[in-house]
């Protein structure tokens, strides 16, 4: 069984960072896509970014681009995800989840298997 817990969430003033971290149980953790989503009070949940499994391509949704960067190490079966000039809109709990095995990232939620059970982030005006 795959578990994922994230953790680094909080409340942040607008134009501030935050780093969510996310642990991977199990011995094949870089073998696999990483995603990061969201999904905000009444709205559905959203794809924020994604990294192939070795960490070579990444990818991210249009509204974080230029202010969030993911990463991971294989090393420490972790999958980062760096917020800059974080906006009240992002706020939302952030969960990741793991894609296909030596896959290419990937936005659709219908590609991940695993879940964690999110971490909230609330930017503050």
């Amino acid at each position: 069984q795959v578990q994922l817990v994230e953790s680094g969430g909080g409340l942040v003033q607008a134009g501030g960072s935050l780093r969510l971290s996310c642990a991977a149980s199990g011995r094949t953790f870089s073998s696999y896509a990483m995603g990061w989503f969201r999904q905000a009070s009444g709205k559905e949940r959203e794809f924020v970014a994604a990294i192939s499994w070795s960490g070579g391509t990444t990818y991210h949704a249009d509204s974080v681009k230029g202010r969030f960067t993911i990463s991971r190490d294989n090393a420490k079966n972790t999958v980062y995800l760096q917020m800059n000039s974080l906006k009240p809109e992002d706020t939302a709990v952030y969960y990741c989840a793991r894609g296909r095995a030596y896959s290419s990232p990937h936005y659709n939620q219908n590609e991940y298997d695993y879940w964690g059970q999110g971490t909230q982030v609330t930017v503050s005006s």
